[in-house]
């Protein structure tokens, strides 16, 4: 709706280093919140659960921190590769990332601290399903404020129209599906299941896997209403980029949960 968050004025000793004014946007803004809530719940349902030390939860972090920056910016990258070895700038601008390059860049990243810190993977990975869900919810907040990942034209009752020239929305004054709305809610929803699944989980890593289900069969429906374009398609204009991944995700995701869930059911 509206990118940017708020600006101010420098002040003078700093103007030599930095520009004479700033400008923060509601989408990293509303990112920086949510790590900021998702480390919180991790680090004490970690250290509650298993004793993970403070500082080994902030060293976790950012490693994925890190991570999900470069997964994101590299399929970022594959979305368009041709353009952005023409404008490598506007790869490094601040936004343009691909919430798929990030989780899966972090996922070996968190199964290798795991097993370096002898923690159990699976309890681990059901902590950062939650985590997860938080800084997600709040990043598609970001896209919707910013104009990103919007969907097509659509004259409903649930359209939303984007008017603010900074918006990455297209067209603007158009009615549009407010697809990262329905990505907010359908990650609501999921983090809701994910406390329920919290209450009465039948083995580690169940909420894990369950967020990857949910959140890849949400995705290959919204993917439908999804109008910027640019993502691009794997087969003709039907199967997106996301989609494929999504796919390939509840495949695997599937196989895994019948196996641990088997697995389970013979030790009762």
């Amino acid at each position: 709706m509206h990118p940017k968050f708020f600006s101010f004025n420098v002040p003078e000793f700093l103007q030599g280093y930095l520009p004479k004014s700033l400008t923060i946007h509601f989408y990293g803004f509303l990112i920086a919140i949510g790590a900021i809530l998702a480390f919180i719940y991790m680090a004490k349902e970690a250290k509650k659960q298993y004793g993970l030390k403070f500082d080994d939860a902030n060293t976790l972090f950012i490693l994925l921190l890190i991570a999900s920056i470069v997964g994101g910016k590299i399929f970022f990258f594959f979305e368009s590769p041709d353009y952005y070895l023409s404008n490598p700038k506007q790869l490094f601008s601040g936004g343009g990332f691909v919430f798929y390059g990030s989780l899966i860049f972090t996922i070996p990243t968190m199964y290798l601290f795991f097993k370096s810190h002898n923690l159990p993977w699976g309890g681990m990975l059901d902590i950062m399903a939650i985590s997860t869900c938080i800084v997600h919810a709040l990043g598609r907040m970001g896209c919707f404020m910013a104009g990103c990942c919007h969907g097509l034209p659509y004259e409903g009752s649930f359209s939303v129209t984007f008017t603010d020239s900074a918006s990455l929305a297209q067209p603007l004054n158009t009615p549009l599906h407010p697809t990262q709305l329905y990505s907010v809610t359908l990650i609501v929803l999921i983090l809701i299941m994910l406390l329920r699944i919290k209450k009465r989980k039948l083995f580690d890593g169940q909420m894990f896997i369950s967020y990857l289900i949910l959140y890849a069969s949400g995705r290959v429906v919204i993917e439908i209403f999804r109008g910027d374009l640019k993502r691009g398609f794997i087969i003709g204009d039907y199967v997106s980029h996301s989609q494929f991944i999504s796919f390939i995700i509840i495949c695997i995701t599937v196989y895994i949960y019948y196996r641990l869930y088997m697995k389970s059911a013979k030790k009762v």
